[in-house]
């Protein structure tokens, strides 16, 4: 769709009676296979071209969404959208930005993050990457069993409009890679994965390293043995710390603040992380996952950090959440097509710290070296935390045999006052930690 054509649905919802409004459309273009034991199992290919409008009377905002967008569609939408907008509640809060704060120069910053791959990838390509990571994994010896296999390639275009002057539109690509492999057998049997996930294809693991991977951390979990309840230091792997990340943008974000759900709401400006720990979110990072030139209401976002050597320095803010809050949005709104806007970090991570990973678990003489967690047990009104684990003891400073059937307990904010990161950060999911310890958690086990 033109952006003339974006220009008229606009004119006739405000013909219709709306006093302004903004409309965004999606294009999705998807292919997904899985296979198992080098036969195809799935394969599925998706499009889809879907529009969200949202009209605003006064301080009342409707959104109604179609997938037609035929002319007799997209007037049928106008209509509802303006009768719906009569009956609804009045929000003092809703709105769109002033046009002082849209980005400029989007195009140019478009450029530089490189979002979109320009290849095609072929169903052949993905079906012959599942396939290799699993035959990979299947050759390592104590693998008996395989779960499959499945890679996907996406490309995605948006386009968005406002009544009072902003205009943007980008493309993105997107594709992922994943295999999961059992060793053991009866209740002996344990079972693990490895996946990745890039903007470019080029950028996804080799799927022979996927594979072996998942089949080595499959056999080292074999032979799991369970431990007293206890109080010990746990350092978190990569692949798990970027979820404490995760509850942090979950304890600052603007609308939780502004209700007064989240434990961090009086926090603004207080030490809540250690010393030398910083948090930085990147919605301009070239080929990030979540980057991209505008948020999804049209305002210019930038890199910025949420804590700084420890401190709390900024709420993640759109524009409904900023008014509540009486500060100017930092551009962090993300929206669906038939969903209003809501506060969302973009490419947020911990930077990474002094120590080596080996360093970080060198003086532990008993701990816990989580590598995954199950559940969700976490309060974001008091910050109590509480997740099962699966992961390794450590004696002595070494890693040595697996542990299971175990929960670790705490408070979000003393774990983060006890946290110290290592300095192997590396951006794969688009929330991402390095390696970090944490001093004084319990352990609940048998």
């Amino acid at each position: 769709m033109e952006q003339g054509q974006l220009e008229n649905i606009l004119e006739k919802i405000k013909t219709a009676g709306a006093d302004s409004a903004d409309v965004l459309i999606a294009r999705k273009n998807s292919a997904h296979v899985s296979t198992r034991f080098g036969k195809t199992e799935s394969l599925e290919h998706s499009e889809g071209l879907d529009m969200g409008l949202r009209v605003f009377k006064g301080r009342k905002q409707a959104i109604v969404s179609t997938n037609d967008l035929s002319d007799h569609a997209v007037d049928q939408a106008i209509e509802r959208a303006v009768a719906m907008v009569q009956h609804i509640p009045e929000d003092e809060h809703c709105g769109l930005a002033d046009p002082e704060i849209y980005a400029e120069n989007w195009q140019e910053k478009l450029a530089l993050l490189d979002l979109e791959d320009k290849n095609t990838v072929a169903v052949e390509t993905l079906l012959e990457h599942a396939a290799r990571a699993e035959e990979t994994a299947l050759a390592v010896e104590g693998v008996l069993n395989s779960e499959g296999a499945s890679a996907s390639w996406g490309r995605d275009h948006y386009s968005y409009m406002t009544s009072n002057g902003f205009f943007g539109e980008y493309s993105s690509t997107g594709g992922s890679l994943s295999v999961s492999v059992l060793a053991g057998e009866g209740t002996g049997m344990e079972r693990d994965y490895a996946w990745c996930t890039a903007c470019h294809f080029d950028d996804l693991d080799a799927p022979e390293h996927l594979g072996r991977e998942a089949a080595e951390k499959t056999v080292k979990r074999l032979n799991p043995r369970k431990i007293d309840t206890m109080q010990v230091p746990i350092v978190f792997d990569p692949l798990v710390s970027a979820s404490i990340v995760q509850h942090l943008s979950g304890a600052i974000s603007g609308a939780s603040v502004a209700r007064g759900t989240s434990f961090l709401k009086n926090e603004m400006g207080q030490k809540i992380f250690a010393d030398g720990v910083t948090i930085t979110d990147d919605p301009k990072m070239p080929r990030g996952l979540r980057s991209h030139p505008f948020d999804d209401e049209g305002v210019s976002s930038e890199k910025m950090n949420f804590i700084e050597d420890g401190k709390l320095t900024n709420w993640i803010l759109d524009l409904h959440a900023a008014r509540q809050l009486n500060l100017p949005t930092n551009g962090r709104a993300s929206r669906g097509i038939s969903s209003p806007p809501s506060p969302s970090a973009t490419n947020l991570y911990m930077q990474a710290g002094r120590v080596s990973p080996e360093d970080l678990i060198g003086d532990i003489k008993s701990g816990l070296y989580v590598t995954e967690m199950m559940g969700h047990g976490i309060n974001m009104v008091t910050g109590d935390y509480s997740r099962g684990a699966f992961g390794y003891w450590i004696e002595n400073g070494e890693i040595t045999y697996p542990v299971s059937e175990i929960t670790i307990a705490g408070n979000l904010k003393d774990m983060w006052m006890h946290l110290t990161p290592a300095n192997d950060l590396v951006h794969r999911f688009g929330v991402d930690a390095p390696t970090f310890r944490i001093d004084g958690m319990t352990i609940a086990g048998n």
